[in-house]
């Protein structure tokens, strides 16, 4: 019998990426002979990945940017990033603690964000989380990626998780409503990188801290939509 499954998303949500990220991007302005960011400005990007990210940094500085510019720029984000994972990258407080309540409790966790896998991946091992997952998948591991639905439920699948017994954890909209297009109660962080806060979404549930994301909240939703 498939387990019930958490699956969380990464940046903003389960890892705090935005340091690493935003020096990243400054390494290819810099390249690019542009200013540095303003970090508040930017920060909210930062989940949507390297590409939007640069394309909001030129919108700021009002500076044209071609579509092979971009492509070079995000090579040079992607190798940049890499080569110093992880950086100042760092769990968020809490959410240790909270995923091995929820193990112990008998869920599996997986992961699913719209960065690319192997960038995923390594960023969890550097951090020394790899094994708590049951899968890990990226926006290229799949033919389509979030807000797509089918990300998400692939994700469960792969993770060997039960698709009804499935509560997913992000920070942003694009979490938000891939989980409701998948029929899937959604808990908000709203310490992420959202460029409005999560309440506006309308998920099943807000947290401002791990300590609230208990074993009963996660019961609790998918007993509400199995009712």
């Amino acid at each position: 019998m498939s387990q019930p499954i958490i699956v969380f998303d990464l940046d903003g949500t389960l890892v705090d990426t935005a340091p690493d990220l935003l020096d990243s991007l400054n390494h290819c302005l810099n390249a690019a002979g542009m200013q540095k960011v303003d970090p508040v400005a930017l920060r909210r990007y930062v989940g949507q990945g390297g590409r939007v990210m640069i394309e909001r940094a030129f919108e700021a500085q009002q500076k044209l940017l071609s579509p092979e510019q971009l492509d070079w720029l995000l090579g040079l984000f992607i190798e940049h990033y890499s080569a110093n994972m992880p950086g100042h990258s760092a769990l968020y407080e809490g959410v240790a603690q909270a995923m091995d309540e929820l193990a112990n409790a008998g869920y599996l966790l997986a992961i699913c964000t719209n960065k690319f896998e192997g960038l995923a991946v390594s960023l969890l091992g550097h951090l020394g989380e790899t094994s708590r997952f049951a899968a890990i998948t990226g926006g290229d591991t799949f033919a389509f990626r979030k807000p797509d639905p089918r990300h998400l439920i692939e994700t469960i699948r792969l993770a060997g998780g039960d698709v009804d017994r499935a509560v997913m954890v992000g920070d942003s909209h694009t979490d938000i409503n891939t989980a409701k297009a998948a029929g899937i109660p959604v808990i908000a962080v709203d310490f992420g990188y959202s460029d409005m806060p999560v309440a506006t979404y309308d998920p099943s549930r807000v947290i401002s801290h791990y300590r609230e994301l208990s074993v009963e909240m996660a019961g609790n939703l998918i007993a509400a939509v199995n009712a």
